[in-house]
């Protein structure tokens, strides 16, 4: 029974997840669009607009993801039972984070939004990924949902963060936006480099990539930004190609 209600809160709260989330531009909350409140704080962290596109993405992955894990053969999934309960709470998590946002609470939705990155770290690691063996058809369904969702996550809390201080006219410590925004591009290239190397998870690394990417259209007219952003694609991509080589190349693979 305990596995059965785990199974269908994963669903329910996932659907409620989405419900909420267009919810919140169709109504819209507090008559604000989730998009058009980062155009009014704008900073050198911000990728362009089609770059958030990659939500549908996340979503029909997640989609995906309660389906298998309701499966019948998959009630016993060791790593699917670990992982529920920190999914339901990044649900909440998100949900949260949507009221805060739309209220231009930025300090609770700062808050939020690291609820939501640590219980979608805690769920990827009880998924064991790159850590474990599994089926290909978890891997593919399971997995590969979380790697896309962290690794946006990861970009969405270091924006979430920039347009906190922004609000909050942050003076940067004497350092100018520039300087700042290249130490997070690093930052993020690290954790590029960490997933790739300590966890084989190229997926989470193709979408700091596709992050960088936007970053680099959008601040088309800072060179030095958009650079560093255009560069630290590059070298993400030359982590997740060596990353995997080296997976390929360990002595107990097939």
């Amino acid at each position: 029974m305990k596995d059965s209600l785990r199974q269908a809160a994963v669903i329910v709260f996932l659907l409620a997840t989405v419900i909420v989330n267009a919810l919140a531009n169709i109504i819209p909350f507090n008559g604000l669009n989730t998009g058009q409140i980062s155009n009014d704080y704008p900073t050198l962290f911000t990728p362009a607009g089609y770059v958030f596109a990659i939500w549908g993405l996340i979503y029909l992955l997640l989609l995906v993801y309660v389906v298998y894990q309701a499966l019948a053969p998959q009630k016993d999934n060791p790593r699917l039972r670990a992982a529920g309960g920190w999914f339901v709470l990044s649900c909440i998590a998100n949900m949260a984070w949507l009221f805060c946002w739309h209220y231009l609470q930025f300090p609770l939705s700062m808050l939020a939004m690291l609820v939501l990155l640590g219980s979608l770290i805690m769920a990827y690691v009880r998924l064991e990924i790159g850590r474990s063996p599994a089926p290909l058809s978890e891997q593919l369904l399971a997995r590969a949902p979380f790697s896309i969702y962290l690794g946006w996550i990861s970009v969405a809390t270091i924006a979430n963060a920039a347009i906190l201080l922004t609000s909050l006219k942050w003076d940067g410590l004497g350092l100018a936006p520039q300087i700042w925004t290249l130490i997070v591009l690093g930052v993020a290239v690290i954790l590029g480099g960490l997933a790739s190397f300590l966890r084989h998870d190229g997926l989470y690394g193709l979408v700091l990539m596709w992050a960088f990417a936007g970053i680099a259209v959008r601040q088309a007219a800072d060179p030095l930004v958009s650079g560093a952003a255009w560069t630290a694609l590059g070298a993400v991509l030359v982590l997740v190609v060596a990353g995997s080589l080296r997976w390929l190349r360990r002595p107990t693979a097939r």
